[in-house]
């Protein structure tokens, strides 16, 4: 009896390890989808997301907005983003009434960092990032004094200094103009270098100014450039984001009117060689003066994943930090003259030569 007892015990505790057994095999796939799914979720956790609300000149102003996208969609592509939550995104703005509205609306989408791109939304920001102290937040072309604001900003004459040199030695007639937008600091930067670099090489120079009021309406543009080339301007300079379109378009026809007819148009912030073009043989695309926002704004992004969120700082780029400089003018410019600009452009790099803030009166 007790052998048989012990029989049944050990037959029932064999069973037993059988059942377990299986029941842990068939529990191994489980428990490697969860470990899969653990990873995956791991991941999205690290994920550090960025996304920006434009100023009224739209995202696709070929200029200063467009420019600060690039720089987000890099920065997304750099890490395996996708647009959207979870990833990167914009919003754009139709108004200055969108500017705080566009802001909270990402702040409810959780995006670890938000940018502002523009002097024009500093109020905003301002209020945003009080209401907000847990966020992080970036604005370009404008001061907030706020601990989880990193503010970006750029020497702007130092560019526009080398845009006048260029404008002041390519033209026939003597006279050069520049458009700008608003008329706020940051487009003053433009003007004053502008200036200031056409009468370093030209000091007899005609140099017309004239301010729209807008960003982005291109009929302006074209009408004050109209003005401009038929007052015997033969380069203007924009600064006007979306309104300098006006400016390409007027140029374009003239120069389809007249082949032979010295028109140039010198661009901002982004490379616009392609609003210059008028056939393959054609573009009225003297140069541009780029602002490094794409490449700050991948900069910046990426010091705040790494836990390097420079909160509560002004971060200025200049000529000597590559921040600004004038695009390749695809032969436009003679090397005679490109010369007299790397000339130019090593001193004001080196601080040989101050560029001013505002236009001297």
């Amino acid at each position: 009896m007790k052998k048989r007892k012990f029989g049944l015990v050990l037959s029932s505790v064999l069973a037993a390890s059988a059942i377990l057994g299986a029941c842990g095999a068939k529990e191994e796939k489980p428990t490697k989808e969860k470990e899969n799914a653990s990873s995956s979720e791991s991941k999205k956790e690290e994920a550090f997301t960025v996304a920006m609300v434009t100023d009224v000149g739209g995202v696709d102003d070929k200029s200063f907005n467009q420019s600060a996208w690039e720089g987000v969609q890099a920065y997304g592509k750099e890490h395996g983003l996708e647009k959207g939550n979870g990833g990167f995104d914009y919003l754009q703005s139709k108004s200055d009434a969108d500017y705080e509205s566009n802001l909270n609306a990402l702040l409810r989408r959780d995006f670890n960092l938000i940018y502002g791109i523009g002097y024009l939304m500093e109020d905003a920001m301002t209020a945003i990032a009080e209401e907000n102290p847990d966020g992080k937040f970036a604005i370009v072309d404008a001061e907030v004094k706020a601990d989880n604001v990193v503010s970006v900003m750029f020497k702007e004459q130092e560019g526009a200094f080398l845009a006048g040199v260029a404008a002041a030695k390519m033209s026939k007639s003597g006279k050069v103009g520049f458009v700008g937008g608003v008329d706020i600091p940051v487009i003053n930067r433009f003007e004053a270098g502008f200036v200031e670099g056409a009468k370093a090489v030209n000091p007899k120079i005609e140099i017309q100014s004239k301010y729209t009021g807008a960003f982005d309406k291109a009929d302006l543009g074209k009408i004050t450039a109209n003005s401009m080339y038929s007052s015997g301007v033969d380069v203007i300079f924009h600064a006007a984001g979306a309104t300098g379109n006006g400016v390409f378009s007027e140029a374009k026809e003239r120069k389809k009117k007249d082949p032979n007819a010295n028109v140039w148009v010198i661009g901002v912030d982004a490379d616009q060689y392609e609003e210059g073009k008028i056939d393959d043989k054609t573009n009225v695309t003297l140069t541009s003066m780029l602002k490094g926002v794409n490449a700050a704004v991948v900069d910046i992004s990426n010091k705040s994943k790494n836990g390097e969120f420079p909160g509560g700082k002004t971060l200025t780029y200049g000529l000597a930090e590559d921040g600004v400089k004038l695009a390749d003018s695809r032969g436009a410019i003679p090397a005679d003259v490109q010369a007299v600009i790397d000339d130019y452009k090593e001193k004001i790099a080196k601080g040989e030569i101050k560029v001013p803030e505002k236009v001297k009166k």
